[in-house]
């Protein structure tokens, strides 16, 4: 099976991480179904924390793939130009 890119699999956790408790807050408190704003709020911050706390690795590993294919582009345009260098 194919591995899925580390950049997929962050944002899909991160959005979980807001989704989840904003779905909790809204069906078992009454109160934010009417102040929907608070509850995205609360959502959103309780989202970050869970992020900050678990979600390091699954970032680490977005950055790294980042890095790398930033720095692979940077080295075929090496590539390229030792090669017009040559001609």
């Amino acid at each position: 099976m194919k591995k899925l890119p580390p950049l997929l699999v962050y944002s899909v956790l991160r959005l979980l991480a807001f989704l989840v408790p904003l779905a909790i807050m809204w069906f078992f408190f009454p109160i934010f179904r009417e102040f929907w704003w608070m509850a995205a709020l609360f959502a959103a911050l309780i989202g970050m924390s869970i992020s900050l706390l678990f979600l390091r690795a699954p970032l680490s590993a977005t950055s790294r793939a980042l890095y790398e294919k930033r720095n692979r582009h940077d080295a075929d345009e090496d590539v390229e130009d030792s090669a017009t260098d040559e001609e």
